[in-house]
C-alpha cells in the first residue's frame, strides 16, 4: 500500500527461501488473472482434491504441464474429469525462471530452471492449506510462488518438521516467494486468507496461488 509507514521490503525466509514484494506489476497481474480464468476451464480445469484419507482440500487446484494427485504427477487429471492437462506456456515457464534469477538463482544452475509444471491454487475466505513439502519433483530446483487477489498468511517452516520454528508473512496480490537450496524441502502453508484484501482494480475475489516447478519427470517415468 502506498501510504504505508514503512514500505514493504525483500526479506529472508530461510536459507535460499526470499519474499520479494509487488514483484508482479499491476499489468503483469491483470495478464495472469486473465490467464489463470481460461486455464481454470474444463476439461482439467479447476477441480476439488480429495485426499487418500477420504476428505477434501479447501483450496480448489489445476495443474498446466504435469497434473499433481495425492502424492504423484501424470499427464491427464487422473482423479478429476480424466482430460490431458494443459500444456505449459513457454512465457509462464520464461516467467518462472525470471522469477527465479530475481531471487537470486542463476548463472551455473540457470540451465536448470526449465519450468514445466505450474500448480494453481484457488482460496476462498474459508479456504487455507496445511503444512506440507513440495516433495513429489524429482528435481531440486527452486519453488517460485506467485501470489493474486486476497492477501494469503503464508508459514514457513524448516524441513524437520510442521511445528515450530516457522515464520508467517503476509503474501500480497504481486508478490513473489522463491524457496530452493537448503529450505526446498521445507515445510510451508497458509493458515488464514484475508477476505477483501485485493486490490480493487484486478477484479478478483478470493486468492490465487500459482506455484512454478521443475518436475524432473519424464513421460512413462
Amino acid at each position: 500500500m502506498a501510504d504505508e509507514l514503512f514500505p514493504r521490503t525483500r526479506s529472508a525466509l530461510g536459507p535460499g527461501a526470499v519474499h520479494v514484494p509487488d514483484w508482479l506489476t499491476p499489468e503483469a497481474q491483470l495478464r495472469l488473472l486473465a490467464a489463470c480464468r481460461e486455464w481454470a476451464r474444463p476439461p482439467a480445469g479447476l477441480r476439488l482434491v480429495r485426499t487418500p484419507g477420504g476428505g477434501a482440500m479447501t483450496a480448489r487446484q489445476f495443474g498446466l504441464g504435469w497434473h499433481w494427485y495425492p502424492y504423484g504427477y501424470a499427464r491427464s487429471a487422473v482423479d478429476g474429469d480424466g482430460a490431458p492437462v494443459k500444456p505449459m506456456p513457454p512465457w509462464l515457464a520464461e516467467l518462472g525462471r525470471t522469477a527465479a534469477e530475481a531471487a537470486g538463482y542463476g548463472g551455473a544452475e540457470g540451465d536448470d530452471l526449465a519450468y514445466d509444471l505450474a500448480l494453481v491454487n484457488f482460496y476462498d475466505a474459508d479456504a487455507r492449506m496445511g503444512m506440507h513439502r513440495d516433495s513429489d519433483e524429482k528435481s531440486g530446483a527452486p519453488v517460485v510462488s506467485l501470489s493474486l487477489g486476497d492477501t494469503g498468511v503464508f508459514r514457513f517452516g524448516n524441513t524437520e518438521t510442521r511445528a515450530k520454528p516457522y515464520t508467517d508473512v503476509e503474501l500480497r496480490s504481486g508478490d513473489l516467494v522463491v524457496f530452493g537450496g537448503a529450505s526446498r524441502l521445507a515445510f510451508h502453508g497458509v493458515p488464514r486468507v484475508l477476505p477483501g484484501t485485493a486490490p480493487v482494480g484486478l477484479g478478483l475475489t478470493g486468492r490465487l496461488n500459482i506455484t512454478l516447478r521443475v518436475s524432473g519427470l519424464t513421460d512413462g517415468a
